[in-house]
């Protein structure tokens, strides 16, 4: 008799577990029917994209790298500009070419305070982009110049030029003509 109660006792015991974990399972699985639900849901609410616009510096080619790192006073300087426009809406957008040094060149709030040797102004659709080819003269030698690229926007509604806080540089040494280097 003790033998059939203790084995009772014994059954009785691993139902009990398996009603314990049976309701652990059930849990488990509820969160994760929750958890995947909402991340399904998340997934199909539309979101809109943030906004943005991009202006890239690539070399004479089209390609990233391989810049100029010296340039003779008074020669063309031939470089690409690569832009951008996923603001939505089309855009008028304007690079101002201008020249600073090491340590004076634009920030992400001002631009560089220096007059601009050349303006490409381009009307640019949203999705696209745009590769610009610049042709530039520095007419003055001097080390560390930096060819500035700084990206404009037309406000339509103040009717002025922003800037849009996005800009590039290339640091090159201008050499007098006929000196080797």
């Amino acid at each position: 008799m003790a033998l059939q109660s203790a084995l009772i006792q014994s059954q009785a015991k691993q139902e009990g577990e398996k009603v314990i974990i049976d309701e652990e399972v059930l849990a488990v699985l509820t969160a994760l029917v929750i958890v995947g639900s909402v991340l399904s849901i998340a997934m199909l609410i539309p979101r809109k994209p943030e906004p943005f616009l991009a202006i890239g510096l690539l070399n004479e080619k089209g390609y990233i790298g391989d810049y100029p790192t010296t340039i003779v006073a008074g020669e063309p300087v031939r470089l690409n500009v690569f832009l951008a426009n996923y603001l939505g809406r089309v855009a008028l957008l304007q690079v101002r070419v201008k020249l600073g040094s090491r340590g004076r060149i634009p920030s992400n709030s001002t631009p560089l305070d220096a007059p601009a040797l050349q303006n490409i102004t381009v009307v640019l659709e949203d999705g696209k982009n745009l590769t610009v080819p610049v042709t530039l003269k520095i007419s003055e030698p001097g080390i560390n110049r930096a060819i500035v690229f700084e990206l404009w926007m037309f406000n339509t509604t103040s009717g002025t030029w922003v800037y849009t806080g996005r800009w590039n540089h290339l640091y090159v040494n201008v050499t007098a003509p006929g000196v080797k280097v």
